[in-house]
């Protein structure tokens, strides 16, 4: 009799919820980056929902003060036995009491454990979006990286574990299989397999750069346990699509998003970006497996079970941005186990999970061959075709803005110089239109899914970016510290060294903000995305930072032509922007997307965010770029921020796409939320960081529940 009066009540307070069942331990809790290892951002918490949760409110806030100009704070916070642990702007973990935002423990790894009272300085843009969580039961890890280590911490005390590697880390750049100075970090956590930890890396975008082996470690030891080597060695499947010396100087093809995790297969799922350099394979010639690919590997030992490509030869910076969603969807009457994957493109790919065999059709589709010298592109690209796409496929002169009819005439006037036609179109010397753009479509953030409705949520960029390639010069027995310049940094920080902030910082006033020395550093080892260039010498260094950092013209003598070097370089990251700095075409220019996974058609579909100054002009649900992914709930709700301009934390009704709450946040929330229960009181959660887009920067995880 008590358990069905529980079991009424139970009913009668979920109101127009409907019955649901009670969570379990591990459903109150966010215990996984995305919130479980199915990557799906579901929570079957229903105490807030569609009926009440106009009423929410801030319940703590935590500000972590490690702010700095455009920094970032993308993490997306793990809640285990009561306990919020997340990465901070500078790389610190935190552990908070989940129910009051108290501070339990705080691990700075910018202090030099050789000298303590000494602190690393922080050069550049510094990445984590979380942390992963080990038990057997008693002992408790946490793991993270920053910078070149990835660090193994006692949960309860925030001390790194003696045991673990050296001292409690290990180097990212080792075990790579060939001598490598090149600089690898991790921005995504890694996950969990029985005692082993499964990473990916971060890695530069341009060469130097190691190759992208999925790698699994021993969670008590930090040995190296296996590799999945993404650049095949010879021998191993994949190897001919690929120059026979590749495996040894090409480097990226790397799982920087994150992993999936299939339990009961014991199979753990990778996402893949392009292979370095970006923009220009030519010493790169093939499909280059294991880039842009879906794989499915053994999670014990690293085997291959099935891949799919989605981009052949990525000239075009195409990476797999999100990490894959393991998901269950109806095919003829039946359950069937699949996986879907947004790319940047604007589509979602869905597979079998035990066949990879494709759930909706994908067509191979012929593109136009590049005119630069050396690049050999792919004579077809893999498109589906009945799941439409969630972004435009192709910026056309009747897109452009319409803001102002000044706006309007420069943005015609620069798009009748350029080309733009559409997907896998080759970058030009006069500039390539690329819509979605280089950050999406789809990114980092990932998808969430109703396993209820088989609604899949994903927020999506419809911004346009131009790529444009520049010809190098040859090097001759003598080069200038600009000639170094171009041949290394122009493509991310371009001509003008102005670069695209904060992505890719300014150089201008360098002076004024770092040592000469620390610049040498910097340029030596590497830091973030950023290769390290130790091979060029100290004399080459030191040309580069002169012409850097004083403008002057110093010529040292030539190391002459390395399979690094690219006959054509990218002049930068270039968003299509009008003379005001708002995107040049027509809105939307970020949207949120329901797409049924059962049928392929949308449920819904609406702009994401806007910009509040031409708000107040009355130029309103325009959309903006967006960085971070939604949690779906059973209590019938999609909360997501992401939105970098208005700084706004929305719920909508999962079902129609209603808008039933929204918040201000104190910095833009560029992050996936979670969700949890502690002491019968479900939370709501957010890292407000900003820093994206040139908004300004924060430091707080603020937390929202219903009144007590």
């Amino acid at each position: 009799m008590k358990s069905f009066f529980i079991a009424f009540v139970l009913f009668f307070q979920a109101g127009s919820v409907g019955h649901l069942p009670i969570p379990s331990s591990s459903d109150r809790e966010w215990p996984v980056y995305s919130g479980g290892p199915e990557s799906i951002h579901y929570s079957t918490l229903s105490q807030i929902n569609r009926d009440n949760v106009s009423r929410l409110q801030v319940a703590w806030t935590f500000d972590a003060g490690d702010a700095y100009p455009n920094s970032e704070m993308e993490c997306n916070p793990i809640i285990v036995n009561g306990v919020l642990y997340f990465t901070t702007p500078k790389t610190n973990v935190v552990a908070l009491d989940a129910a009051t935002g108290k501070q339990i423990w705080r691990f700075d790894p910018n202090v030099d454990p050789k000298d303590p009272a000494r602190t690393i300085r922080v050069m550049g843009k510094m990445r984590s979006r979380g942390v992963t969580y080990w038990s057997d039961g008693n002992t408790q890890r946490i793991f993270f990286a920053v910078r070149q280590y990835l660090y193994s911490l006692d949960a309860k005390t925030g001390t790194p574990d003696a045991s673990f590697g050296d001292s409690g880390r290990i180097d990212l750049r080792d075990d790579f299989g060939r001598p490598s100075t090149a600089w690898a970090t991790m921005t995504s956590p890694g996950i969990i397999y029985k005692d082993l930890l499964i990473i990916g890396s971060g890695e530069p975008e341009t060469l130097p750069a190691p190759p992208g082996d999925i790698r699994a470690y021993d969670v008590h030891t930090g040995k190296l346990r296996w590799s999945f080597h993404t650049i095949p060695h010879p021998g191993e499947f994949g190897y001919d699509t690929w120059p026979k010396e590749a495996w040894k100087y090409s480097g990226a093809a790397n799982d920087w998003a994150g992993l999936s995790l299939d339990t009961k297969r014991g199979w753990v799922f990778a996402a893949t970006g392009s292979a370095a350099a970006d923009f220009y394979g030519a010493n790169r010639t093939g499909d280059n497996l294991f880039a842009n690919s879906l794989i499915a590997l053994k999670a014990d030992t690293g085997e291959r079970v099935w891949h799919y490509q989605t981009v052949h030869h990525d000239i075009w910076d195409r990476d797999l941005p999100s990490q894959p969603a393991l998901i269950t969807v109806m095919r003829d009457g039946h359950q069937v186990d699949a996986v879907a994957q947004t790319t940047k493109s604007g589509y979602v790919f869905v597979f079998d999970r035990e066949t990879g065999a494709p759930l909706f059709p994908i067509e191979s589709r012929k593109y136009p061959a590049s005119d630069l010298e050396g690049e050999v592109t792919a004579a077809t690209q893999p498109l589906p075709t009945l799941l439409e796409p969630f972004a435009r496929q192709q910026l056309t002169a009747d897109m452009l803005t319409q803001r102002t009819p000044r706006a309007h005439a420069e943005a015609l006037a620069r798009f009748q110089k350029i080309r733009s036609g559409g997907q896998f179109v080759p970058g030009s010397r006069e500039g390539t239109i690329i819509f979605p753009g280089f950050d999406g479509g789809a990114e980092w953030g990932g998808p969430a899914f109703d396993p209820a409705s088989h609604l899949l949520y994903v927020n999506s960029n419809e911004m346009a970016w131009v790529l444009r390639l520049v010809e190098q010069k040859p090097s001759g027995k003598t080069v200038s510290g600009k000639d170094i310049y171009l041949h290394q940094c122009v493509t991310c920080h371009g001509e003008t060294m102005r670069g695209t902030p904060p992505e890719f910082p300014s150089l201008v006033g360098l002076s004024q903000r770092y040592s000469d020395d620390d610049v040498r550093n910097l340029i030596s080892q590497g830091a973030g995305r950023m290769p390290g260039f130790a091979r060029l010498g100290s004399e080459q260094i030191g040309a580069l930072v002169d012409y850097v950092y004083y403008g002057k013209q110093k010529r040292v003598k030539s190391n002459g032509r390395s399979p690094f070097d690219m006959k054509y370089v990218s002049d930068g990251y270039n968003k299509f922007l009008d003379s005001d700095g708002y995107p040049a075409i027509q809105p939307p220019w970020g949207t949120l997307n329901a797409i049924n996974l059962d049928t392929g058609k949308f449920a819904w579909n609406l702009p994401l965010g806007e910009y509040p100054e031409l708000a107040a002009q009355g130029m309103t649900n325009t959309g903006s770029e967006n960085y971070g992914g939604p949690v779906v709930t059973a209590g019938g709700l999609l909360f997501i921020a992401a939105t970098s301009y208005d700084k706004k934390f929305r719920a909508f009704d999962k079902d129609t796409g209603k808008l039933l709450w929204e918040t201000t946040l104190p910095a833009a929330g560029n992050a996936t939320p979670a969700t949890y229960e502690v002491n019968g009181r479900q939370f709501v959660v957010i890292a407000a960081g900003g820093g994206k887009s040139k908004a300004p920067s924060g430091a707080s995880i603020v937390a929202f529940a219903l009144p007590q």
